[in-house]
C-alpha cells in the first residue's frame, strides 16, 4: 500500500517560483513544520486537491486573467523566443516570460514546468513553450494537472489543438519551423476558441483519464 504523501519545504517553493498563493493537499498528507512556516510566512494556503483542481471548459476551476499568456524556451528555441513574445504582444496579450535568457545550455523540463504551472494555477490563460522540436516540452507540460499541451506543426493542428482539444499550452520547435510560420500557428492558437459541444465529453473524458492518477484517487496500480 502506498504511504500518506509527505509535502515538503521544497513543495512549497516550486509552488511560489510558480506564482501560486494555494497548494493542493490530500486530506491525510503531512506537511512538515518548515513547509508550514514557509507557507504561513508567504501567504500560501492549503487546499484539497478538488478545490485547486483545473477542470475542462464548462466547469468550476480557476478563471485565469483574458489574454494572459506565459511564454518559455530553453536554449534551442531562445532565438524564437523574443520575436513570439513581440508578436502575442501586438496581437494584445500579456506575456509572462518565465526564461531562459540566453543560448547557454538549460534543461528544457525546468521552463516547460513554469510555463505550465502558471496555466495549472490560472495565472495566465495560456502557455507557449519552444524548444528544439517541441516534443520534449509538450511532454513535460502535459504531466501537470490541468494542462493540455499540443505540439502544433502548422496552422491546422493549431485550430485542432483549440477547437477540439481545448488545448492550453502549445509547444513550437526551432529546429523544424522558422519565425514567420510559428507567428502564423501562434495566431491561430490564440484566436481560435473551443468549440464545446461534442467535444466537451471527450476532454472530460481525457480529465477523468488524468484524475485516475492524481493523489487522493485509486487507479487500480496497487491491485
Amino acid at each position: 500500500m502506498p504511504g500518506r504523501p509527505l509535502i515538503s519545504e521544497r513543495h512549497v517553493r516550486d509552488a511560489l517560483d510558480a506564482g501560486a498563493t494555494t497548494l493542493a493537499v490530500a486530506d491525510d498528507a503531512l506537511i512538515t513544520a518548515l513547509a508550514r512556516d514557509l507557507a504561513k510566512d508567504s501567504g500560501l494556503t492549503f487546499v484539497s486537491p478538488e478545490a485547486e483542481r483545473p477542470a475542462a471548459s464548462g466547469s468550476s476551476g480557476p478563471v485565469p486573467p483574458p489574454k494572459t499568456l506565459a511564454v518559455g524556451c530553453d536554449h534551442g528555441g531562445f532565438d524564437l523566443k523574443a520575436p513570439l513574445v513581440a508578436y502575442a504582444q501586438s496581437l494584445g496579450w500579456t506575456v509572462r516570460d518565465v526564461g531562459t535568457t540566453s543560448t547557454d545550455s538549460v534543461d528544457y523540463p525546468d521552463f516547460a514546468f513554469a510555463v505550465a504551472r502558471l496555466v495549472q494555477t490560472g495565472a495566465v490563460a495560456r502557455g507557449l513553450m519552444i524548444d528544439g522540436v517541441g516534443v520534449g516540452s509538450a511532454m513535460v507540460c502535459n504531466k501537470v494537472p490541468g494542462v493540455r499541451a499540443a505540439l502544433c506543426p502548422d496552422v491546422f493542428s493549431a485550430f485542432n489543438a483549440r477547437a477540439h482539444n481545448d488545448a492550453n499550452v502549445i509547444t513550437l520547435g526551432s529546429r523544424t519551423m522558422g519565425v514567420e510560420s510559428c507567428k502564423r500557428i501562434l495566431a491561430e492558437f490564440l484566436a481560435t476558441d473551443f468549440e464545446g459541444g461534442r467535444h466537451a465529453a471527450r476532454v472530460q473524458k481525457l480529465m477523468d483519464v488524468e484524475a485516475r492518477f492524481l493523489p487522493g484517487d485509486d487507479c487500480g496500480c496497487h491491485e
